[in-house]
């Protein structure tokens, strides 16, 4: 590739080069394989830059949504069938048979539990 190229890319935070002490960009092999990624979407299925730059946001938004659905799955399957919002807002998993004070409305908060439904 082209060194103006890959500094348009960098530019765009399509990739994010370290860099040296000398402000040189040292690439990674994820770094590599991305910029292949985003020449080949360009080359071959013509989309622009702002196009591949949507396209890899989207990807690493799934890829973090489907950590917390791997999550969340592990969380059901050990027993724990009990959904709460934790204090900071969390959702947490309480085993089966736990007793959950409510929380008056009027002091401040509530906590608001969810059973999903049987399967």
């Amino acid at each position: 590739m082209h060194p103006q190229t890959l500094r348009q890319y960098d530019r765009l935070g399509i990739v994010e080069p370290r860099r040296t002490r000398g402000r040189g960009r040292r690439y990674t092999l994820r770094d590599v394989a991305q910029l292949r990624e985003v020449q080949r979407l360009s080359q071959e299925e013509g989309i622009n830059l702002a196009g591949i730059k949507r396209i890899l946001d989207l990807q690493r938004e799934l890829l973090t949504a489907r950590a917390e659905l791997d999550r969340l799955r592990s969380v059901a399957e050990s027993g724990n069938r009990i959904f709460a919002a934790g204090p900071t807002g969390d959702v947490v998993a309480l085993p089966r048979g736990t007793r959950v004070r409510r929380v008056s409305t009027t002091g401040g908060g509530a906590l608001v539990l969810w059973r999903p439904p049987a399967r």
